[in-house]
C-alpha cells in the first residue's frame, strides 16, 4: 500500500493499519517530505511533543514499530510530483491518498487510473471528511465527482481550519476500504462517504461515472502525465 502523506489523515491511517490483524501481511510505503510541527499534533496523532522538528517519516516508522512490529514500512523522503508519480504508483497494490492539496490529489488520481491501480481518496476540511475508492478499472473516478482543479482560492486545512477528529475519522474510512481492496469484503467502490463533524452524520451514496469524464469517460483527453495539468502539486504539504 502506497501512502501519500503522513499527516492529519495519513497518520490516523496509518494506525488503523497497524491495530488491524492483517498488518503482518502488509507492506506499507509512506511518501512525505515534512516535520512534525506543535501545531499539527491535535490530528496527527501518531506524533508528541517529542516530536516536533523531526521528520515525520522518521517519527512514523518508530511510531508504527511500537505499535506493530510486524508490519513492513518503507519510507520514501520526497513528494509525488508529475516527474516521481508514475514510479511510485504502479508498483503499488492500493494507494491511500492523504495528501492537503487539489493538484497532488487530482494528479494520484490521474496517475492511478493510468496506471490500473485502485486508489482512495481521503480529505478532510473544517468539519467535513469525504472519502472515495476507485477501483483498477477506474469508474467511476474522482473526476467524474471533481472534474477539474478549483480555481481560485480553494479551502484547505492551511486556510480553512480542520477539526482533528474529522482527520482521524478520514484516516480510518480510507484505511478500512483501502483494507477491503487488498483482503477483500464489501465491495469499497462507487460510494462517497462523507462526515459532516458538526452534525455528527455519516453518509455513504452512490456515485455513477460520468460520460464526458476527460479521464475514464468515451472521449477521455488524459491519456498521459502532463506536468503543466498539476502547476500547484508542490505549493502545499500533506497536512
Amino acid at each position: 500500500m502506497l501512502l501519500i502523506g503522513a499527516g492529519g489523515i495519513g497518520a490516523p491511517a496509518a494506525l488503523a493499519l497497524a491495530s488491524d490483524d492483517r498488518a503482518g501481511a502488509l507492506e506499507l510505503v509512506v511518501v512525505d517530505d515534512d516535520v512534525v510541527e506543535l501545531s499539527n499534533l491535535h490530528r496527527q496523532i501518531l506524533f508528541g511533543d517529542s516530536d516536533v522538528g523531526r521528520p515525520k517519516l522518521r517519527a512514523l516508522r518508530a511510531a508504527l514499530a511500537a505499535r506493530a512490529p510486524e508490519l513492513a514500512v518503507r519510507t520514501i523522503e520526497g513528494r509525488v510530483t508529475p516527474t516521481t508519480a508514475a514510479a511510485l504508483v504502479r508498483d503499488a497494490d492500493v494507494v491511500l491518498d492523504a495528501c492537503d492539496n487539489f493538484a497532488t490529489r487530482f494528479l494520484a488520481a490521474d496517475v492511478a487510473h493510468l496506471a490500473g491501480v485502485p486508489i482512495v481518496h481521503a480529505a478532510a476540511v473544517r468539519f467535513h471528511a469525504t472519502v472515495l475508492a476507485i477501483s483498477a478499472a477506474g469508474r467511476p473516478c474522482y473526476r467524474c465527482l471533481f472534474e477539474d482543479l478549483p480555481t481560485g482560492d480553494a479551502p484547505d486545512c492551511a486556510t480553512a481550519g480542520v477539526f482533528g477528529p474529522v482527520c482521524g475519522v478520514a484516516g480510518a474510512i480510507g484505511a478500512d476500504l483501502a483494507l477491503r481492496v487488498l483482503f477483500g469484503g464489501h465491495d469499497p467502490f462507487a460510494r462517497v462517504h462523507t462526515y459532516d463533524g458538526a452534525r455528527d452524520r455519516l453518509r455513504s451514496v452512490a456515485v455513477a461515472s460520468r460520460p464526458g469524464c476527460a479521464l475514464c469517460g468515451a472521449g477521455a483527453n488524459i491519456v498521459d502525465v502532463d506536468a503543466s495539468r498539476y502547476v500547484l502539486a508542490c505549493d502545499s504539504g500533506y497536512e
